[in-house]
């Protein structure tokens, strides 16, 4: 155990005796760190932001911020850190702490130090320009929230604020300078990130794993039946927090190298299973229009940062919002196990509540998305708050529409069955009809009917099956509008 070790702010600090399920929030307040707090510990608050060092891909490092509260601390074995306390001190404040003292950024703090840590990811972020150009710079999801410093606001999404209100931090992040070039931090940044170590630890009868290789993994699944696989851990995180689930084997797999491809082939773009949302959606770069409209919407940016389609996929649940548009994408998905791969048509994946065909020795190794992609596509997420919300309903369309006719209906629902499912019947009635709205308003009550929503403390079924029969009507309305534009 003394070689399993975690880098905080310069120093490496020892994870002896550390419970296995222990979280990296619980961790750092444990060994003194107690600037991280604990708000919500289900990463929608912020409180507990950190710094995580990750690889770019010109071999240096981002300071990518993430949520301690949900990372297991032994997922840090052998990496690097920054918390609140390794910004700066009272005599000697960080820019970032100082712009925020300085507009009023704090009343009672407890929010302070995870502002404070995601703020410093997006302030050393290498690509932020400072321009008057960039001053609210327009975003195809997000409302204009660039700053004239090139600050995104929205890298602060995952951060929230009961007391000070959220004009002072606003104006703390947009007169943020450039670091530096003494700035230690951001000469960091030029030197490569910690490769993840192989860790096996085990403490009062639990194990943490992180097998060194995909076939270790799948030989620990296969010899192991109570193996739990983590990636991003942003749903376990919240079981460990709230509903004190344990595990007696937990197998880290989000680092392995053949979990984490992205290609892009003459018929079929693949997605590596364990890559975060966050990388995914650098990676496309809006090669996928429909994830592109989807992603900045999935809870924030520091969740993003961390979860997985992979994990997105393999926890079942009917209201993750990446089933349905992969389900209009038609995606596929490859399962390997010890016994080799194979390949699932997403529409035949779920078949229960939270219930899967992947079977117990089986691991999610990538998305398949076919090629070409359809012309016209539309992501309708309905929740309570516009970001950071667990969607009532999702719905994803991809049509393809030739000489005002259409010709091809992929429709991915969410939320409104015990599965994620495929509009099937919807699609079969747009399919071979003229694109008006003569045929909308027909289909929109074909898909009115689609699954079986019920009721819940999100929404009654009546509202979902509202909100599906106006869903149609909505991306006639978006397409119509858009042919205008060009039109124009």
């Amino acid at each position: 155990m003394t070689d399993i070790a975690v880098t905080v702010n310069g120093d490496r600090r020892p994870l002896d005796g550390t419970p296995a399920h222990a979280t990296a929030l619980d961790w750092l307040r444990e060994t003194g760190l107690s600037g991280s707090k604990e708000g919500c510990a289900e990463g929608e608050c912020g409180a507990c932001a950190m710094l995580l060092a990750t690889p770019t891909a010109e071999g240096g490092t981002a300071w990518t911020p993430v949520n301690a509260c949900l990372v297991p601390v032994y997922a840090l074995d052998g990496q690097e850190i920054v918390t609140a306390e390794g910004l700066g001190t009272p005599d000697d404040l960080h820019p970032v702490q100082s712009k925020l003292a300085e507009a009023g950024g704090s009343q009672c703090g407890y929010c302070t130090p995870g502002f404070a840590c995601s703020m410093a990811s997006e302030y050393y972020r290498a690509d932020r320009s400072p321009s008057a150009d960039t001053a609210d710079e327009a975003c195809p999801v997000h409302d204009a929230e660039h700053g004239p410093n090139g600050f995104d606001l929205h890298a602060l999404s995952g951060n929230l604020c009961r007391c000070t209100g959220y004009r002072p931090i606003r104006d703390a992040a947009y007169t943020l300078d450039t670091p530096a070039d003494d700035d230690p931090l951001q000469q960091r940044l030029a030197q490569p990130a910690p490769q993840p170590a192989p860790t096996d630890a085990e403490v009062d009868g639990s194990r943490f794993v992180r097998p060194a290789s995909l076939a270790e993994a799948l030989r620990i699944l296969h010899d192991e039946k109570d193996a739990l696989l983590v990636a991003g851990s942003t749903d376990w995180g919240v079981e460990v927090n709230i509903r004190g689930r344990r595990a007696p084997l937990v197998v880290a797999i989000e680092q392995l190298p053949e979990l984490r491809g992205l290609s892009f082939g003459d018929d079929v773009i693949e997605i590596g299973a364990a890559l975060s949302l966050s990388e995914i959606e650098k990676g496309l770069d809006g090669r996928i229009p429909l994830l592109a409209q989807l992603l900045p919407q999935f809870a924030s940016r520091l969740i993003r940062n961390r979860g997985t389609l992979g994990g997105n996929l393999g926890t079942g649940s009917p209201i993750g919002d990446t089933p349905p548009a992969l389900l209009a994408l038609r995606a596929r998905v490859v399962l390997a196990s010890v016994a080799g791969e194979r390949e699932v048509d997403l529409a035949e994946y779920f078949t229960g509540y939270r219930q899967t065909v992947k079977q117990p020795d089986e691991l999610i190794k990538a998305i398949r998305i076919p090629l070409p992609l359809a012309t016209t596509t539309a992501f309708h997420k309905i929740a309570k708050r516009r970001f950071d919300d667990i969607s009532s309903v999702a719905v994803a369309f991809a049509l393809d529409i030739s000489g005002g006719v259409v010709t091809g209906a992929t429709i991915g629902l969410g939320g409104v069955a015990a599965t994620p499912l495929r509009a099937r019947a919807t699609e079969e009635a747009l399919i071979g009809r003229p694109w008006d709205i003569a045929t909308v308003k027909a289909v929109s009550e074909i898909l009115r009917a689609e699954g079986t929503p019920m009721s819940d403390h999100r929404a009654s079924s009546e509202y979902r099956s509202l909100m599906l029969g106006t869903a149609l009507l909505k991306l006639y309305s978006q397409t119509t509008l858009a042919s205008k534009e060009v039109s124009a």
